[in-house]
């Protein structure tokens, strides 16, 4: 997806990556690209059992892959802690595979993480969050390090913007899309 030029610019720029998993990966997708910091965001598949899994096959449930974002992005404009906020406020963190219509394994809500620090963020996140109460049921995010992440196909990359008229994207990630710009207005690019 990036080129060599991109990826040296990258480097110097010193970012750091993060892999989320919160349902569909055209929701994910649509929230971080909105972020200031948030330089690049590639939906995918990751946590599974094959080998370059294709989304006809990531859908049956049975590779055992969940529909993620890999993000690149800036730690000196936003903080991991800060990716993990808006992840945790933008989708249900307390159903079980499953974020609204959306069911099977490959829905599931998860932080993979590529370093200790950023397990440990993860973990005390979510046990601030269950301390607050901020929802009312307990969160079943999964938290595991972060294995071979699968780009997944040309379509499915940028879906939100180049199809905002689909029906899909007007009931659930529009939402998502206001949420987002009414909590974390000030993180927006």
């Amino acid at each position: 997806m990036l080129n060599k030029k991109e990826i040296s610019f990258m480097k110097e720029l010193k970012l750091k990556k993060a892999t989320l998993a919160g349902g569909c990966f055209w929701c994910t997708e649509a929230v971080f690209q909105r972020l200031e910091g948030v330089e690049e965001v590639s939906s995918g598949f990751t946590g599974g059992e094959i080998k370059n899994p294709a989304y006809r096959e990531i859908i049956t449930g049975r590779t055992g892959h969940a529909e993620a974002i890999e993000i690149q992005f800036n730690p000196e404009k936003i903080s991991f802690e800060e990716l993990l906020l808006v992840f945790f406020a933008t989708h249900d963190p307390t159903t079980l595979n499953k974020q609204q219509n959306d069911v099977g394994t490959q829905y599931r809500s998860a932080v993979f993480y590529h370093d200790e620090d950023q397990k440990i963020k993860a973990e005390e996140v979510i046990a601030l969050l269950e301390k607050e109460g901020m929802f009312e049921n307990p969160i079943v995010t999964e938290v595991s390090e972060a294995s071979e992440f699968y780009v997944a196909e040309a379509e499915h990359q940028d879906f939100y913007n180049q199809h905002r008229q689909q029906p899909y994207c007007q009931f659930i990630i529009d939402p998502k899309i206001k949420k987002l710009n009414k909590l974390f207005s000030d993180k927006l690019k």
